[in-house]
């Protein structure tokens, strides 16, 4: 065990090692604050949605995983050294196969639990781009370009009367 002690950049704290220039607590703390990008997916399961998903250093790269994913992926011994590898450690099979062994569904109501897909393929991703947040201007060629501080900003356009 080395005797070499660090000082870390964010607390100034003492510790024995430090994870990009932090202590394990600053670091995890960073690390948990880290914003997943528009359309990301599970790199294990391909899901898609936002608040399940979070960024996760694997092997020196930043993965987005599901907190599921994660934390199983975590918990591995030996870790896999590559994405492909980790998906077939964690892979649940019973997820991608009919477990009714083709019974009749006995359920009263027939009805399909899950509307939509939650989980796309690797590689395939059809929705990128969150259109909701999305501002589209459209500028007289004659007007002058807007300054940097005010492409920011959000304008209320005026109102014209339309007639017919």
């Amino acid at each position: 065990m080395s005797d070499t002690v660090f000082k870390c950049e964010a607390c100034g704290a003492r510790a024995n090692f430090l994870r990009r220039g932090r202590c394990s607590i600053c670091y995890l703390r960073w690390a948990e604050t880290r914003p997943v990008g528009v359309g990301a997916a599970c790199s294990v399961c391909g899901d898609r949605r936002r608040h399940n998903l979070k960024l996760v250093e694997f092997q020196t790269r930043w993965v987005p995983m599901c907190h599921n994913h994660a934390a199983r992926a975590f918990q591995l011994q030996p870790m896999p050294t590559t994405i492909d590898g980790l998906r077939q450690r964690l892979a649940r099979d019973r997820r991608w196969r009919d477990r009714r062994n083709k019974q009749p569904d006995a359920r009263l109501i027939k009805k399909e639990r899950r509307v939509g897909e939650r989980r796309v393929p690797p590689g395939y991703d059809d929705s990128w781009m969150d259109a909701e947040e999305l501002i589209i201007e459209i500028i007289d060629a004659g007007e002058p370009p807007p300054s940097p501080a005010d492409a920011t900003r959000i304008h209320l356009a005026e109102r014209t009367e339309v007639t017919r």
